[in-house]
């Protein structure tokens, strides 16, 4: 059965960011007093979404990335997903790091995030079927 190969830096790379998002929350924090939600401090909310919106769909786009790399989907396929994901969450951070009102950047965000979902999923059932 084939490892987790080309998946793995790109999972690293998404861990630092996960980290980053904590110590920005964690450096609003003390910046502000606040210890719990956001204190109507608008640079605290703004870090706490970023890091929210990170913990909401990275994790389970990177189990299916994995998942379809395990289960012995392309490496293109597998690379492909990985850029897009980080692509995705790279403009997550940045566009709710800026503000938490809609933006053309937190949409792209949004959709591409998505997207990836559904293809890891797709590429995981077809890697199942014998389907490369």
């Amino acid at each position: 059965m084939p490892s987790l190969v080309v998946a793995v830096p790109y999972i690293a790379i998404l861990g630092l960011l996960a980290a980053l998002l904590t110590v920005r929350v964690i450096l609003n924090r003390v910046r502000t007093g606040v210890n719990a939600g956001d204190g109507g401090d608008i640079g605290l909310t703004r870090a706490i979404r970023a890091h929210g919106n990170f913990v909401e769909q990275a994790p389970i786009a990177l189990i299916l990335i994995a998942t379809a790399e395990i289960t012995g989907a392309r490496s293109l396929t597998i690379t492909v997903l990985c850029l897009a994901l980080l692509a995705a969450r790279l403009a997550s951070a940045m566009a709710l790091s800026r503000s938490v009102d809609q933006s053309g950047l937190r949409q792209f965000s949004g959709g591409l995030s998505i997207l990836v979902l559904v293809a890891a999923s797709v590429a995981v059932l077809l890697a199942l079927a014998g389907v490369k």
